[in-house]
């Protein structure tokens, strides 16, 4: 009979939270107008390798975890940076688009955010001001996308204080697991409750 062996592995949310903040970040510089030029160019090299796939490996250790929400949210916003950017590098793609196709991909993310947000008031306070910064620039970001321009401007602040507080979870995962103690805190709710 073989043996029955667990895979121990090391909390991947702080990687998988570092590569959706900084990828949102760069994102949510162009959306509120601070990234301009060429300067949104170098989003989606960074959406696809680490916003894209290494959220998603973040994710598949998240299963191993056990951790349905960790492997959910991971698994999916990598897969929203991989399809991202492919919408830009795949030949085609970004011109056969119709005039509401990204408003549409914005508004199914703002609802599966909606949910994962809601998931979040069960963990800990700094991952759900996070999701609930998310939810908020998804859905000014799906406003924007449908014709009212101003909202995308407003979006992309609010992405970049969804990056903000992204980092501030990934590094008190990191510096309280390096510590042995909590030095950044992030409030963590009664789970039994």
């Amino acid at each position: 009979m073989p043996e029955n062996r667990s895979l121990s592995v090391a909390d991947p949310g702080p990687l998988g939270l570092a590569a959706f903040a900084l990828t949102t970040f760069l994102l949510s510089l162009a959306n509120a107008g601070i990234l301009k030029g060429t300067g949104p160019n170098i989003v989606i090299p960074v959406a696809l390798l680490y916003g894209g796939a290494v959220q998603v490996i973040a994710g598949i250790f998240e299963f191993f975890n056990r951790n349905t929400f960790g492997a959910t949210a991971f698994a999916s916003y990598g897969a929203f940076w991989m399809a991202f950017a492919g919408i830009f590098i795949l030949p085609g793609v970004a011109t056969a688009l119709g005039p509401n196709s990204v408003a549409l991909f914005l508004l199914g993310w703002t609802i599966f955010t909606f949910y994962m947000m809601l998931g979040s008031f069960r963990l800990n306070g700094a991952l759900t001001t996070t999701f609930i910064l998310l939810f908020l620039a998804f859905v000014f970001l799906t406003i924007g996308a449908f014709g009212a321009a101003e909202f995308t401007k407003i979006g992309g602040f609010l992405g970049i204080l969804t990056a903000i507080a992204a980092w501030y979870t990934s590094a008190a995962g990191v510096i309280n697991s390096v510590s042995g103690k909590v030095v950044l805190p992030v409030v963590p709710f009664n789970r039994a409750a």
